[in-house]
């Protein structure tokens, strides 16, 4: 594992080498001679040296494709407290990435560009997951962007630990009761190691209580066929999903030690063995590989149990490339064919699939992380068949949950102040693992009038 001072210093040369530039949206779109100019973000600040050179390789085969397209790449990274001022100022690239969180709210705001004409061009245009796409549709039914890197939350867990604890790592538990019993019997077992955990701090509690109650048939919001949204963190399902923490925590004590995890901190005591099974995106994986050197062959994720009522769904994020809305018809249609080419072919095109799988594995990256398909089953079932011979994680360690999720109904975010409100819950779930006695009915209801405020000044 590099350390981020090698990572900074390679990720330098690397934009040095490959003419990745800091910049803003290419304005004219075009030189004059049918030229169109396109800005484009696809790496976050900070990207490794194997990504950036990969990204340079993309982007001249792109333009050997579309001639007439000229694409400059630069480090870009949407937050929703700049985004405002990047728009008024003029700042944005052509083509960004907004989370799922966020892309149906700008949209229905008028801040993006309707993309709808040159999506319908695009060659997987019908192939499309409807529930995925969904994010990037906007209320008018209009297509607003095109969707990436899609995540159901999943349950990771330490195949090596459950050997070691006389459980069997090919069948991981399917319901709430057996995740608790594992846990229990994991921390009998190995004192020390936290059966179960779960994030509870910067935002990622609120997060991963939101999976917890739609896992459950509950919602945190409520949205009226008049639009309006109600905050219902007070409800039922919540409560039901914060017990059985405190009974993890409490009458079993599977949770370790340590009640505040953000997202590195738990991937990284995962990593250590410190905690044998926890919540978090599908493909974690990948970044457990780069970031902590876990090794991938003790790695084991299964789908996170739903309930059996008709209004459970696994949570589900990621992220969609946008345009921006002040791009010319011309560098509309341009940056379509980038974020296709980009993002989806490699899904798609079996050329373009190996190449990705190449490059990944090279860079010692996760090639068959398991991810949210964005198509129909035979579409990914293909895709894996052509990226094989590249895989890195062992296939079998991944089936509980690629054999489950086209089963799993996908639920997505709460849709109003979706980070506000994970911020305001992270002190409930805290208050639950640290205080037996803590006042849940309270501090839900004080969670509602926080959030409802924010929602109503919006004026929905």
């Amino acid at each position: 594992m590099k350390s981020p001072a090698k990572i900074a210093v390679l990720a330098a040369a690397a934009l040095a080498g490959v003419g990745i530039l800091s910049g803003c949206s290419s304005n004219s779109g075009g030189s004059g001679d049918g030229q169109v100019n396109l800005v484009v973000a696809p790496v976050l600040p900070g990207a490794t040296a194997d990504a950036l050179t990969a990204l340079h390789d993309r982007v001249k085969q792109f333009e050997k494709k579309y001639p007439d397209i000229k694409v400059k790449a630069i480090e870009y990274q949407w937050t929703g407290t700049t985004f405002a001022a990047e728009l008024a100022g003029g700042t944005l690239p052509d083509v960004f990435n907004v989370p799922f969180t966020d892309s149906k709210t700008l949209a229905n705001n008028g801040q993006l560009a309707d993309i709808t004409k040159y999506f319908k061009q695009t060659s997987t245009a019908d192939k499309w997951n409807k529930n995925v796409l969904d994010v990037a549709t906007g209320d008018d039914g209009k297509v607003y962007g095109i969707p990436w890197g899609p995540y159901a939350m999943a349950l990771s867990y330490n195949r090596d630990i459950f050997t070691r604890a006389g459980l069997d790592p090919d069948k991981p538990p399917t319901t709430l009761d057996e995740i608790e019993q594992d846990a229990k019997t994991i921390s009998q077992k190995l004192p020390g190691v936290a059966g179960y955990m779960q994030m509870t701090k910067d935002n990622t509690g609120g997060w991963e209580l939101a999976t917890l109650t739609q896992a459950l048939g509950g919602h945190l919001e409520k949205v009226g066929s008049d639009g309006k949204v109600t905050v219902t963190a007070d409800n039922a399902k919540t409560k039901q999903a914060l017990n059985w923490l405190k009974a993890l925590r409490w009458n079993d004590d599977a949770m370790g030690s340590n009640f505040l995890f953000d997202w590195s901190g738990i991937n990284e005591a995962f990593a250590s063995g410190k905690v044998a099974m926890y919540m978090s995106g599908s493909d974690v994986i990948g970044s457990l590989m780069q970031a902590n050197g876990f090794d991938q062959k003790k790695y084991g994720v299964t789908t996170f149990p739903l309930a059996s009522n008709a209004s459970a769904g696994i949570l589900s994020g990621g992220n969609v490339d946008v345009v921006n809305v002040k791009d010319s018809p011309e560098q509309i249609a341009a940056a379509v064919k980038w974020i296709d080419f980009y993002r989806t072919q490699p899904t798609v095109d079996k050329s373009a699939a190996v190449k990705n799988a190449k490059t990944l594995a090279k860079g010692d990256q996760a090639v068959n992380a398991p991810t949210l398909p964005v198509f129909d089953k035979a579409t990914w079932q293909k895709n894996q068949e052509w990226i094989k011979p590249y895989d890195n994680i062992p296939v079998e360690n991944l089936k509980p949950f690629t054999d489950g999720i086209f089963d799993q109904k996908i639920s997505p975010e709460p849709p109003s102040h979706t980070q506000d409100l994970y911020g305001a819950l992270d002190p409930v779930v805290q208050a639950v693992l640290t205080d037996k006695n803590a006042d849940v009915d309270s501090m839900l209801k004080a969670v509602d009038t926080k959030i409802q405020a924010l929602v109503d000044a919006d004026g929905k």
